[in-house]
């Protein structure tokens, strides 16, 4: 059997332990039948999705080595979509919803849970491995270091589990830090009670300069921020106190 060989340009590191790829697989609910796996490689983890009966596994892999590898070697996968997660139009491969699974690769992370939160009304459920410190992130909550414009975006929509962290040593080749598996699963809130454009920006622009009191770093969007908020600094805000925050500040400008 050929391999394919690691691309430092695309991010690949393929993880080699099976104990774990069978144990990220198992991460995985069944909320819906559809589930899309992002950026396969080898399929470490495609040969585990296959194995369960309930899944109608989708894959997406931008890396031709890897597509002819999966071609040729997993002849029961159906739906292999040569192309670019973040730019592909999935609408034209899942009729429903779908779910998502995968090792991602680290150079773009973030940008594939920002687009998870575009599509979030078809995406019950989000399986992932990402470099620890960005899982960090996702997960963190309000109060702490890590927490951020990530962990409140995401946070606002979807119920985040950290699972397990995964040493560099299971990877070839092996990156230069730990990696961490989470779970994401929609909660029942189907929109915000305020401008989520407005929303987003304000989460940006207080986080943008998170060691500053959002009265400063809030000043291009109010000019008189409600005094129980004026003080704080970001990351001692909740969801939901950013979710009040915006919907004060939308009532300000409405006066």
């Amino acid at each position: 059997m050929s391999f394919v060989k690691p691309k430092k340009y695309l991010g690949q590191h393929f993880l080699t332990d099976q104990d774990i790829a069978q144990k990220i697989v198992d991460s995985l609910g069944t909320e819906v039948s559809d589930v899309l796996e992002i950026g396969p490689g080898m399929g470490v983890l495609t040969q585990y999705l296959l194995k369960r009966p309930e899944i109608n596994l989708h894959v997406i892999e931008i890396d031709q080595e890897s597509v002819s590898f999966l071609e040729k070697n997993f002849q029961d996968l159906k739906h292999i979509m040569a192309a670019d997660f973040l730019k592909a139009d999935l609408s034209q491969e899942f009729d429903g919803d779908f779910s998502i699974i995968g090792n991602f690769p680290y150079n773009i992370s973030s940008q594939i849970f920002f687009k998870v939160l575009e599509m979030r009304d078809r995406v019950p459920e989000v399986v992932g491995m990402l470099q620890k410190e960005v899982a960090e992130r996702i997960a963190g909550k309000h109060g702490k270091k890590t927490y951020g414009i990530l962990s409140v975006l995401l946070q606002a929509f979807y119920d985040i589990e950290y699972l397990f962290t995964v040493s560099e040593y299971v990877f070839n080749p092996p990156p230069k830090v730990k990696s961490a598996v989470l779970r994401l699963k929609r909660n029942k809130r189907t929109e915000l009670p305020c401008d989520e454009k407005l929303f987003v920006t304000v989460v940006k622009s207080a986080f943008h300069l998170r060691r500053k009191m959002l009265r400063n770093s809030l000043k291009g969007i109010c000019e008189n921020l409600p005094a129980k908020y004026a003080e704080k600094r970001p990351e001692q805000l909740s969801v939901e106190a950013f979710i009040d925050l915006t919907i004060a500040i939308e009532k300000l400008e409405k006066q």
